[in-house]
């Protein structure tokens, strides 16, 4: 038997836990929307017989639960997602957990993804600039078919934005330089050469960024 929009809010609303809430928002994960606080093991269980349903997903979001956009993310069908919904859902993400998974569940898979994280990497408004940056991060990881250029490509975006001092900005520029570099030795290579190119920049971001990327990529000496 299909299960509606309304069946899985009521079951949505019956894990409610208040302690949860109060613990998501002691790790800034604090929303405009309704929180439940139910933990995303239990999400992504829930999410596994309702995979690949576009009409599902798009309700879910609009029922302006947090929970409900976390799995709608999840149930979601990369290949049915258009780039007014991509720019829709990403505009209402006000916090790093949903910008999170909607980014590495499903905008990451999308034909739209390239394109969509340059665009983003440079918009104001802090969410969606985070947006632009996990995308890069969750492509490098999830986009095995993808050329080495793609990446090369958003190197330059990542030091273009590298002053920018918001911490979810600075931390996602930060992730997605260190996962590109992390793809492969060719790109590790790359993105070494523009961690030390951003770490001459006149700034406090921007020197934290390159530490950061430096830590992770450089080879450790015996």
């Amino acid at each position: 038997m299909r299960v509606t929009c309304a069946e899985i809010i009521a079951e949505l609303r019956s894990r409610r836990n208040a302690r949860n809430v109060a613990g998501m928002r002691r790790f800034g994960i604090v929303s405009s929307a309704e929180q439940l606080g139910i933990p995303v093991t239990t999400l992504r269980r829930l999410s596994r017989p309702l995979r690949r349903n576009h009409a599902l997903a798009l309700e879910l979001w609009e029922s302006g639960i947090f929970e409900a956009r976390m799995l709608a993310a999840l149930v979601d069908d990369p290949a049915q997602v258009t780039r007014r919904q991509m720019e829709h859902w990403a505009r209402q993400c006000d916090n790093w957990a949903l910008a999170d998974a909607c980014c590495g569940c499903l905008f990451d898979r999308t034909v739209f993804a390239e394109e969509t994280a340059r665009a983003w990497s440079k918009r104001r408004a802090e969410f969606v600039k985070r947006c632009g940056f996990v995308l890069m991060a969750q492509m490098a990881v999830h986009r095995k078919e993808l050329p080495d250029e793609i990446f090369r490509r958003f190197l330059p975006l990542i030091t273009r934005e590298a002053t920018d001092g918001r911490s979810f900005v600075r931390k996602a520029a930060t992730w997605a330089l260190r996962q590109i570099g992390k793809r492969n030795p060719r790109l590790r290579r790359a993105a070494i050469t523009e961690a030390e190119r951003i770490r001459r920049i006149d700034s406090p971001a921007a020197r934290w960024i390159a530490a950061d990327a430096l830590r992770e990529l450089r080879p450790v000496s015996p």
